[in-house]
């Protein structure tokens, strides 16, 4: 999440559009085996808050149960991520502490471009049940461990290591698997449909994990954890047999793979920049949502396990409205500047959040933060899959996943700022510099802002 400068020129906009129509044709007419495109071959659009806006749910019975799975298994990510980051802070008081956690918890993102190689040559469906399996098992194993009060400080970051080492390998297959399900016609419609999902467990998630800790203690929420995984994977269950090794990439070896897949964004501009945006925002805001909300509820708004949870909940609820908003533009125009402007509204908001003392208040900016944060949570990996070729995008996803992983390297940094200067100036600080880089950035790249959809950059 370090920030870098970009000197990037812009092409023209009319060229890179006719250069792309041969792909993007091509990538229309291909659709997985079984699945038929969307009626009259015209992707998803609505103008209301009905109609097609959960299409992509009802005309692919795969994406249908993959989504399914993907709401229970962020339901239990969410739960665990409350749970353990108030056990943590609650045993050791420390943000350092609590940084040094949550980095080791996010640390398995760095290997994003192998997990994206991986996810290109193996069956993307046998490696989500492998990894969630595996989620289960250890989610499992931390619940015993604290229900007979045998977890310590060092154990709780041992037990978010392998639950990280499930968890963040597999979102590349996760995400190039929405791509096979429903083609490129609908790919806006069934991002928009994971993150309502994600938004969905991320307002019930924190609500039940507070609630289950003030009420029952820690150990009982970290079983309600486990059950919403052991769900996801008999959801997933039905679908061992959709999946297929990716054949095209067999012959490669894993360096040449990695090598094409970084090719594949780093030599198109607009992906690039998309890319870059992610890196900032991990950088500057994610780290601080991951890390430092229990440390915001307790020592700055005076909130019990309970309050925590409620604070979350208003951002799923925002991010829920926004999720639900863009799945009902379906395959809409300037998908870049809604991105951009989006991203920007959610840096000035934390800003926002950061001067705030007063609960109602805090509570409504964080539903502010939610609504804002749903354009970069949805259209960061829409706008990168629509930019890259469907042979390189498991790899792209995987560049992406690193992108993101910068995060806990940017958590121990913020970590130790907070300690000095506290929390809420580091996220004060961390808003505004978003703004200003989001504004130089588009000011080296104005196509961005005009990007809806073709494929050269």
């Amino acid at each position: 999440m370090t920030t870098t400068q970009t000197a990037m020129t812009v092409a023209h906009i009319g060229l890179e559009e006719r250069r792309s129509v041969a792909v993007q044709n091509r990538q229309e007419s291909t659709f997985p085996e079984g699945v038929a495109p969307p009626s009259g071959g015209r992707s998803p659009r609505i103008f209301g808050v009905g109609g097609q806006m959960f299409s992509s749910l009802k005309q692919y019975p795969n994406f249908r149960r993959l989504w399914i799975s993907n709401l229970f298994f962020f339901g239990g990510v969410w739960t665990q991520t409350l749970v353990l980051g108030w056990i943590v802070f609650d045993m050791t008081g420390s943000e350092f502490l609590m940084a040094v956690f949550t980095a080791v918890r996010l640390a398995p993102m760095l290997l994003g471009p192998l997990s994206g190689a991986i996810s290109d040559r193996f069956d993307r469906i046998k490696l989500l049940l492998v990894a969630s399996a595996l989620a289960l098992a250890t989610i499992t194993v931390v619940a015993v461990l604290a229900s007979t009060n045998h977890i310590s400080y060092w154990g709780l970051v041992i037990g978010g290591l392998c639950i990280g080492m499930t968890q963040s390998p597999s979102q590349p297959a996760r995400s190039t698997l929405v791509l096979d399900f429903v083609g490129r016609g609908s790919l806006s419609n069934a991002n928009a449909l994971n993150s309502i999902a994600m938004n969905m467990t991320q307002v019930i998630g924190p609500a039940v994990g507070g609630g289950m800790i003030a009420a029952f203690g820690a150990p009982v929420a970290l079983w309600i954890s486990a059950a919403l995984y052991l769900i996801s994977l008999m959801a997933l269950w039905p679908l061992r047999k959709a999946g297929k090794a990716a054949t095209h990439a067999a012959g490669e070896s894993l360096a040449k793979m990695l090598a094409l897949g970084a090719k594949a964004v780093f030599s198109n501009r607009l992906a690039t920049s998309v890319l870059l945006i992610t890196l900032i925002a991990n950088i500057l805001l994610w780290p601080i949502y991951q890390a430092f909300m229990p440390v915001f509820a307790h020592v700055g708004l005076g909130l019990d396990a309970g309050g925590l949870g409620w604070l979350l909940t208003c951002s799923g609820l925002g991010g829920l409205l926004g999720s639900l908003s863009i799945a009902a533009l379906g395959d809409f125009k300037f998908k870049g500047a809604l991105f951009v402007i989006g991203t920007g509204a959610w840096g000035a908001l934390w800003a926002a959040f950061a001067l705030s003392s007063s609960v109602p208040l805090s509570f409504t900016l964080m539903a502010a933060i939610g609504l804002a944060s749903s354009p970069f949570g949805i259209l960061q990996t829409t706008l990168l899959l629509m930019m890259t070729e469907p042979s390189v995008q498991g790899r792209v996803m995987g560049i992406q996943e690193l992108a993101i992983g910068v995060m806990p390297l940017a958590a121990l940094a913020l970590g130790a700022a907070a300690e000095l200067i506290g929390v809420a100036v580091v996220a004060l600080i961390s808003g505004v510099l978003l703004v200003l880089l989001l504004g130089v950035l588009t000011a080296r790249v104005p196509a961005l802002l005009r990007y809806s959809g073709s494929t050269q950059g």
